[in-house]
């Protein structure tokens, strides 16, 4: 079995967080791999990485890094890809901030797709969705996860219905 995603952070103390996507790939039966690259410590390594990325059968890459952040950005540089980055508020974050905007505010021409704070989860369902538009299996499985949050909301609603108060009118 070949990864079609690749789950890449900046250390090790980033996988706390990472495993949201791991997990929500696990649940769609989503190949992937997970790796730890650091922009700033083996540059090298990530250059040959985002460059090879695509030739090894990877379909979307999903980078997490916190502090200056520059990963996702570095990989995007180097690779035709899509590649979604997650900021991470770490240790030596400034409120998550610095991660945020070292994502986000990325040149014309080398896009990133920057999720929330902390937002993996969010990270591999959207990477799902980039896989989906050409794998109907897939689109099928990301399609029930949509209509099973849509029951949730059903279900919250029915149960907030049941609660009496004085002026509620519904």
């Amino acid at each position: 079995m070949n990864p079609k995603v690749s789950i890449i952070m900046g250390s090790t103390s980033d996988l706390k967080i990472m495993e949201g996507a791991a997990k929500f790939l696990d649940e769609m039966e989503i190949p992937y791999e997970i790796n730890a690259l650091s922009a700033h410590r083996v540059p090298e390594l990530v250059a040959d990485f985002a460059k090879n990325a695509q030739g090894r059968g990877i379909q979307v890459i999903i980078a997490g890094a916190g502090g200056a952040a520059h990963l996702p950005g570095v990989i995007a540089a180097s690779t035709p890809l899509p590649v979604i980055g997650v900021p991470i508020k770490s240790s030596n974050s400034i409120d998550g901030w610095d991660s945020i905007l070292s994502i986000l505010q990325m040149p014309s021409g080398i896009p990133v797709a920057t999720m929330a704070l902390d937002g993996a989860k969010n990270a591999a369902i959207l990477a799902a969705q980039i896989i989906a538009t050409g794998d109907r299996a897939v689109a099928e499985k990301v399609a029930a996860f949509k209509a099973d949050l849509a029951r949730k909301i059903e279900a919250a609603n029915k149960e907030l219905a049941q609660i009496k108060m004085k002026f509620k009118t519904n």
